[in-house]
């Protein structure tokens, strides 16, 4: 009987392989300029729900692609994987209304800035909080517990940034931009940024996180992740994962002679942060990436961002040289982001922010930048390793 099943497994094993994954990658607009009277979609953020919902959100800056001015923050829904989405709505901000660009008097007094959305799902009550800051100066949470379809009216947690101040008299306050994440513990975890300069200025910077032990009910703020000193230039815009271990890896931009991402490790996403260190692999044309961990196999890791260095005429890396914003790839991690040896090309052109999600079946869905509009690139990671 044994060498009959042997015998078995040797003839069909052929025909299993003829119906391995086949290696896909679509792309499609998800926030084109101009759609609801838009100038441009801007700081992508994507998250997939307990249900499996997609969840895409990014910035609606009204009136031009400028940082400060009247900005909302706008949501589509996806209930079928990413190939189709509900009509956009804009989400946030509801409650009172917050005026005043620092950077532009008179018109600008009466502007909004609603920027740099948020959302972590919450694996056991099924919600989705989601944070977003007004003027880089309150932080607001708000609550779905519908998948996404109504929000709860905001809260104020601008508080949780105040234990920030014994390290830096910070005058702006942001978070992600991106995703966050529930770690094993059940805790939430979001990565954040400060700025200590002039009122309304985005540097000088550091990194570190807010997390809640109760759902999002409360926030609290982190110890300090990536400092802005020595080589450190600037830490600002980070992105976090889970690794395998359940330890808390976080990935932040930074303006440095490196040109480099910077890393750092925390055991539970919050204390006893590693010292950051450069990465030489991931390269930094001073851009937002996005990290995510995928379900196949504990260790494998997703990371998008532009892959560009600036270059003399001689081909050398000029330090702090701030390589284009184009090139968006995505790079493939089996040890938990200790190396990435696969890098694959999703957009040539010109491109920027990013964010990756992964869908149960595992498919992953990177929200991107493109020239003009946000798209969303659906792949699996046969995709990736392909030649």
């Amino acid at each position: 009987m044994k060498h009959y099943i042997t015998l078995l497994t040797l003839l069909f094993a052929p025909l299993a392989a003829l119906h391995a994954a086949e290696p896909f990658l679509e792309k499609s607009d998800v926030f084109p300029a101009g759609m609801n009277g838009v100038a441009r979609y801007r700081i992508p953020g994507i998250v997939v729900t307990a249900k499996g919902t997609a969840l895409a959100y990014s910035e609606a800056r009204k009136n031009s692609s400028a940082d400060w001015g009247e900005i909302e923050i706008h949501l589509r829904r996806s209930t079928d994987g990413g190939k189709t989405w509900e009509a956009g709505k804009q989400i946030a901000h509801f409650g009172s209304r917050l005026e005043g660009n620092p950077h532009k008097k008179g018109e600008g007094d009466q502007e909004q800035t609603v920027n740099n959305p948020v959302a972590i799902v919450d694996r056991e009550t099924g919600a989705i909080e989601f944070l977003y800051c007004i003027n880089y100066a309150r932080c607001f949470s708000m609550r779905s517990t519908d998948d996404g379809v109504t929000w709860s009216e905001p809260v104020d947690i601008t508080s949780a940034f105040e234990p920030f101040r014994k390290h830096y008299d910070w005058k702006v306050i942001a978070t992600g931009p991106g995703h966050g994440i529930q770690i094993k513990s059940g805790r939430l975890v979001v990565p954040i940024w400060l700025a200590y300069g002039k009122e309304g200025d985005h540097g000088p910077s550091a990194a570190a996180t807010i997390y809640s032990d109760d759902h999002g009910r409360t926030w609290k703020a982190g110890e300090l992740a990536m400092p802005n000193g020595g080589d450190f230039g600037n830490p600002n815009e980070t992105m976090l994962t889970e690794l395998s271990d359940g330890r808390v890896m976080l990935v932040s931009r930074s303006v440095s002679k490196a040109n480099r991402k910077l890393i750092t490790i925390s055991p539970d996403g919050a204390t006893g942060w590693s010292r950051p260190v450069f990465h030489d692999q991931l390269w930094e044309p001073v851009c937002m990436a996005s990290i995510v961990a995928h379900p196949s196999k504990p260790g494998t890791l997703l990371f998008s961002n532009p892959h560009t260095l600036k270059l003399d005429k001689k081909g050398k890396e000029i330090p702090a040289g701030r390589g284009k914003r184009e090139n968006l790839s995505i790079k493939l991690s089996h040890d938990d982001g200790k190396t990435w040896p696969i890098t694959k090309t999703l957009d040539a052109g010109l491109s920027a922010y990013s964010d990756l999600a992964v869908l149960p079946d595992g498919t992953v869905l990177c929200l991107y930048e493109g020239k003009t509009d946000i798209a969303v690139a659906r792949f699996n990671l046969e995709w990736i390793t392909a030649p």
